[in-house]
């Protein structure tokens, strides 16, 4: 609309200025005196004015009359396509410039005008190639998907623009959530042209959705025979899909086949922590257990997560809590003051009773980086070492309110997954979940857990009100002991105390 006004405001700006310009020239005064072959013309300005565009419209016929007569010679002189070049000159020429203003009219989002532009510039080049194109885009910007896809499947016919009609259609299935139609699409356009990233890279992430572990596989080694893709990357991504396939065949009871696709995965990347999980179960499995340990190891090494002390666990599963403890040193020498070896440490110290080396073990992450585990962890140690209800409560109570610690965080859309898989169930994107703490959250929800501390007792109000406790018994005790009906009624007090 705007657009319209202004092309009408330029329009009666220019009438104006020529009407002030001839109305200007009518009241010059004078003229214009030429002498030629001893004759002279003398004319008015506006006569003038007259004869200069007669003059430039007769130059530009006589150029136009001496193109033709050339193009006439070459014609009569065998140059059967001269008359038709010169003629198709002026073709071209309109033609390309309604391509071009097609072009900037797509560009500026207008796309009814990149429509008509695009007929255009077909009437007069004949080139269904360029203008095909253009006519499909500016048809999916005006919302004609009908007319768009029409025009995709003309530039299937040809194999220059075969690609191009392949990846419209595609895109427009993506667009509809039609996943299985699209992948079909993006196979054939991969194969119409290797060296595509983009197609690579959706073909790749359709394959990981329908869980073509394989197929996937397969683009992945185009990626890097292409040079799109590192090594490094191609080697993680590899192993990622190495490990889903391996859970895959795990799942239809293939255990052999899923055990070597397992350690296939850890090979390729010893720091992916579910292959070295599933890795170390098939070493078991196998009764090769310095496999599984070395395994475990080295994953631990580069990552320690609790999936991996797990797994270490499960070697020996029948041994005692001292033996355990001894055993898991292999793990906890290697990253001595990593939060997750920490309270590692504490978990093995409490299974086996021991929980002064529980506390000491654990050290100072419940105050200074309190999570849901460190705090519930204090609260096992505190109900070990004989605290009251009070105190257990309180750190309970401050672990409901706590973060959740570091959990499966989807890298592209943050979201939080129970469990590690290859393509993150919310945004789909392969290969982007990494074990570290989320994001914390800046909308507090109304849910009260603020209120627990109030409702069972702060941690330290409660250790001051079990101090006093133990004082008074203790001093009922003293009291007892100094009464003369102490000896007599000593051993049922004593009784009644300990109850």
């Amino acid at each position: 609309m705007l657009w319209s006004v202004i092309k009408i405001f330029v329009f009666f700006a220019l009438v104006a200025a020529v009407a002030l310009g001839a109305w200007y020239v009518l009241d010059m005064e004078g003229g214009v005196t030429v002498q030629a072959a001893g004759i002279e013309v003398t004319l008015t300005p506006i006569m003038a004015v007259l004869a200069l565009v007669a003059l430039v419209i007769a130059v530009w016929l006589v150029l136009k009359l001496l193109g033709l007569l050339v193009a006439l010679w070459k014609f009569i002189n065998g140059d059967d396509t001269a008359l038709s070049r010169y003629f198709d000159r002026n073709r071209e020429r309109k033609g390309f410039e309604a391509l071009s203003e097609g072009m900037m009219a797509l560009a500026s989002g207008e796309g009814r005008v990149a429509m008509a532009k695009a007929a255009r510039a077909e009437k007069y080049l004949n080139k269904p190639a360029l203008t095909n194109l253009l006519t499909a885009q500016a048809a999916e910007m005006s919302g004609d998907r009908r007319k768009a896809e029409e025009v995709y499947k003309r530039l299937l016919e040809n194999d220059q623009t075969r690609f191009v009609g392949v990846r419209g259609i595609m895109k427009q299935k993506l667009a509809d959530g039609d996943t299985d139609t699209a992948r079909k699409l993006a196979e054939k356009a991969l194969a119409l042209k290797p060296r595509h990233e983009e197609t690579q890279d959706t073909l790749l992430q359709l394959q990981a959705r329908a869980e073509d572990w394989a197929g996937a596989r397969n683009t992945l080694r185009t990626k890097l025979r292409t040079g799109t893709l590192p090594r490094d990357v191609h080697k993680r991504r590899d192993a990622v899909l190495a490990l889903s396939e391996a859970r895959g065949v795990l799942d239809e009871g293939k255990d052999i086949e899923a055990r070597e696709a397992a350690i296939e995965a850890n090979r390729l990347s010893p720091d992916l922590v579910p292959a070295a999980v599933l890795a170390a179960r098939g070493y078991v499995e196998q009764g090769k257990k310095k496999y599984a340990v070395r395994v475990l190891k080295k994953a631990w090494s580069a990552q320690p997560h609790p999936d991996l002390a797990g797994a270490f666990a499960a070697i020996e599963p029948d041994e005692t809590p001292e033996a355990r403890i001894r055993r898991f040193q292999q793990l906890i020498k290697l990253n001595p003051e990593h939060r997750e070896t920490k309270l590692l440490q504490a978990e093995l110290h409490i299974a086996a009773e021991d929980f002064p080396a529980a506390r000491r073990a654990l050290g100072d992450l419940a105050e200074n980086a309190p999570d849901a585990r460190a705090l519930t962890i204090m609260a096992a140690i505190e109900r070990g070492e004989g605290a009251s209800d009070a105190v257990v409560k309180g750190w309970l109570a401050r672990a409901l309110s706590a973060p959740r610690g570091p959990q499966w965080v989807c890298d592209n859309c943050h979201n939080i997954h129970s469990e590690w898989v290859p393509v993150c169930g919310n945004c789909h994107s392969f290969d982007t979940l990494s074990w570290r703490a989320p994001p914390a959250s800046e909308v507090v929800a109304p849910t009260g857990i603020e209120m627990l501390p109030l409702i069972v007792g702060s941690i330290e109000d409660k250790s001051d009100a079990v101090e006093e406790e133990d004082a008074i018994v203790e001093a009922e005790l003293v009291e007892e002991a100094e009464s003369p009906s102490g000896e007599e009624d000593d051993g049922a007090d004593k009784e009644k105390v300990q109850g």
